[in-house]
């Protein structure tokens, strides 16, 4: 069994701050936020900011966001409750792509029905 040295711990790039340099290069800055339910992301206006789509159900919990106040990309997920689904689907409209893309408003929409888990992101994302 080796001990650790704790006076001398390894160091990356001979101690410099290289690594952290050349990683911080590469990194954009984005905000990750994550709301247990509606309510939540309601409260903390996750909506009325347009990191949330408006139609997402009432029953949609785990909700995940991810943008970049830069380039205005957003990416999102969240998971609803079956009861809510039809509800969900009726607003969207159907692109007929090979993806099985959905739209609503500035928003586009990837369901998987049997997790019940919708991924979305906006359409000025590339």
């Amino acid at each position: 069994m080796k001990e650790k040295n704790e006076k001398n711990p390894p160091r990356c790039c001979h101690g410099s701050s290289c690594c952290v340099s050349a990683f911080t290069a590469f990194v954009q800055d984005f905000e990750i936020n994550k709301y247990e339910n509606l309510q939540v992301a309601k409260a903390q206006k996750a909506i009325e900011l347009g990191w949330v789509p408006a139609i997402i159900p009432a029953s949609a919990y785990e909700i995940a966001e991810t943008h970049d106040p830069e380039t205005h990309t957003l990416y999102g997920k969240f998971k609803y409750k079956e009861a809510d689904e039809a509800t969900l689907l009726s607003n969207l409209t159907e692109l007929h792509d090979q993806n099985n893309t959905m739209s609503w408003e500035g928003f586009l929409f990837r369901i998987d029905r049997e997790k019940n888990l919708v991924r979305y992101r906006n359409k000025t994302a590339k």
